[in-house]
């Protein structure tokens, strides 16, 4: 056995690190000692790396979102996950660039609009404005993709429902977008869907369409975050619709599951309580997808943080969700999916809006 800064390593810890010290090697593509995200995401196609990984990969493009990650940190970063029974999204994201004790102690936010969305002056063509209501965009989708009659059942909803566009101050706010990522549009999830799979997404599509016209008008005004869930190389990167739009080193929670309070070590938790320290209470909620991951977040995080009274929003003209998600099914006593999830969501005290008009 022998020491190293005073703790005892024994033989199998030895193999580990450098075991772990061989991978480092591979993944560094031009041999200067740090790994960089576009180092790591081209080792991992050149190495065939797909679900099995994917959960790596993601805690690594999050830890080397503010500088590459030198051997030394790597080699720490892969220890933590191999001790921890919760691998991956265990205690190894707490090394993630928002609990640094330089950001923490910022008086701003982790996620300043100015270091995440680019501002307008830097982008190549200007995105397309919203001339007709969201609302309309997508049933004019759904008119389209399937019957009229299912649009038409979607369009009394919403107005039986009486969802509106509500107004929100930007001031009292902060935006979620949920997993807005190349997988639902055009990755492994869209291919797991079939031969149908660019047909179901296109809802999905719109709803980023829309999110990156929101993100491009509002860059600098409204505090916003991300989400990105575990995918392989090639679907874990942002959709083609937000190029340009969200920085390279914008920060994001990893979530694995539908909820975006697992894993607790994600970091979710801290940015919601640090942005309602600094007087906000309304957090709106968008992206992918409606009936699963906005649907579960958007519940869990108006029952976690109800004593603290935020008040979640779901904004439905930046949601998406599959097309057959639209259609009315038995699972559901002859309602949408999509449908039943808006009902679920009302139920659980989150507010549910057509869109949100921002004032």
């Amino acid at each position: 056995m022998i020491e190293s800064r005073g703790c005892p390593i024994n033989q199998g810890q030895i193999k580990l690190i450098d075991s772990i010290g061989e991978l480092f090697n591979i993944l560094d593509l031009n041999k200067n000692g740090e790994l960089s995200r576009s180092e790591l995401h081209g080792s991992a196609r050149r190495l065939g790396w797909h679900w099995k990984q994917a959960p790596l990969l993601a805690v690594l493009d999050l830890l080397a979102v503010p500088r590459p990650i030198s051997k030394n940190n790597f080699i720490s970063y892969m220890t933590q996950i191999s001790e921890d029974p919760q691998g991956p999204f265990g205690k190894v994201l707490l090394n993630a660039p928002y609990f640094s004790s330089s950001t923490a102690s910022k008086k701003t936010d982790i996620s300043e609009p100015k270091n995440g969305v680019v501002g307008k002056k830097i982008l190549k063509k200007q995105q397309p404005e919203i001339h007709d209501p969201p609302n309309t965009e997508m049933i004019s989708l759904l008119k389209r993709l399937t019957h009229l009659e299912v649009a038409n059942t979607y369009r009394n909803f919403l107005k039986n429902e009486g969802l509106k566009k509500l107004k929100i101050k930007t001031h009292r706010a902060a935006v979620l977008v949920i997993d807005p990522q190349r997988s639902f549009t055009q990755g492994v999830w869209m291919r797991s869907i079939g031969a149908e799979g660019e047909l179901q997404v296109k809802p999905i599509q719109l709803a980023f369409d829309t999110c990156a016209r929101w993100l491009y008008k509002n860059s600098g005004r409204i505090e916003t975050m991300f989400t990105r869930c575990p995918f392989p190389p090639g679907s874990y990167d942002w959709d083609d619709a937000f190029t340009g739009i969200i920085d390279g080193k914008q920060l994001y929670f990893i979530k694995p599951g539908n909820s975006v309070l697992s894993p607790s070590t994600n970091g979710f938790r801290e940015w919601v309580q640090r942005f309602m320290d600094n007087g906000k209470n309304i957090l709106v909620m968008a992206g992918c997808t409606l009936n699963s991951c906005v649907r579960k977040s958007s519940i869990e995080t108006q029952r976690f943080f109800k004593d603290r009274k935020l008040q979640v929003v779901v904004d439905l003209s930046m949601s998406g969700a599959r097309t057959a998600n639209f259609m009315p099914s038995f699972l559901y006593g002859g309602s949408s999916a999509v449908e039943s999830a808006v009902r679920e969501m009302m139920g659980a005290k989150v507010w549910v809006a057509d869109a949100i008009q921002w004032i």
